[in-house]
């Protein structure tokens, strides 16, 4: 059973989806959680649905990619809650397009969003990790990290993500500090209806393709990759570090 009491975590994009099971998952396990995402209202929803369950939560607006606004997030997160012993990097955007379409801001938005924001959140956070040689760092990646037509940007940051991973897993294991990471593959959320609508197709026939080539012959939920990430934040997983698990209900390569 994961039991992270009296430990205080951060979610990055915790405002829906992904963010803010994993950001509720872990309230239910005992910690005190940093609901920080660009969208302050639907982090405050996030907040106070954990504050309403009988957690413990705070919201914090913050763009991810801004180095100033990163730093002062965590330090309200640790003034607010105590020090941090959990990092979940989980903020991310889309900007598909083909190569030949693709500009440079759309290119940047994604990088910066998702690469260098994990980057400068692990920065701060685990200076506090490291005072207390204790922490756990979850990044988010993605299957796309093994290629995904029309998501130069989006895999290539995904890619990245797992770069960090391993690199930090080195740095930071002789403080007790484990980091890794989590590849998700279809899961059903507002950002996969959104990209269904781009592209003009109906979602359910979008999710009912992706289901039938699943070994499991289903489509993950949020809550799937947030317990997931709840056990990786947990001592059962005290020996597990560096390594990127894929969350696809099959094996990737």
């Amino acid at each position: 059973m994961v039991n992270l009491t009296d430990r205080v975590a951060i979610v990055t994009g915790a405002a829906q989806g992904i963010g803010a099971a994993t950001a509720e998952r872990l309230a239910r396990a005992g910690a005190a959680v940093a609901v920080v995402d660009l969208n302050v209202e639907g982090a405050q929803k996030t907040a106070a649905d954990i504050v309403r369950a009988g957690g413990k939560a705070v919201a914090i607006g913050c763009d991810v990619s801004q180095s100033d606004q990163v730093t002062a997030a965590v330090a309200k997160a640790a003034t607010e809650l105590g020090p941090i012993g959990v990092l979940v990097n989980n903020a991310g955007v889309l900007r598909d397009n083909l190569l030949f379409k693709m500009s440079d801001d759309n290119w940047d938005t994604v990088l910066d969003t998702h690469l260098k924001g994990t980057f400068m959140f692990t920065r701060a956070a685990q200076q506090h990790m490291v005072e207390q040689r204790w922490g756990k760092i979850v990044n988010v990646s993605s299957v796309a990290a093994l290629g995904n037509r029309g998501q130069s940007n989006y895999s290539a940051a995904k890619a990245g993500i797992q770069g960090l991973t391993k690199t930090h897993a080195l740095e930071l294991g002789q403080f007790n500090i484990n980091v890794n990471s989590v590849a998700p593959g279809f899961v059903e959320t507002d950002m996969i209806r959104a990209t269904a609508a781009r592209q003009g197709i109906d979602f359910e026939a979008y999710k009912e393709a992706a289901i039938k080539r699943n070994p499991m012959k289903r489509v993950a939920q949020p809550i799937d990759i947030a317990n997931a990430v709840a056990l990786l934040c947990s001592e059962d997983a005290s020996f597990i570090n560096g390594q990127v698990i894929y969350l696809a209900g099959g094996p990737r390569t």
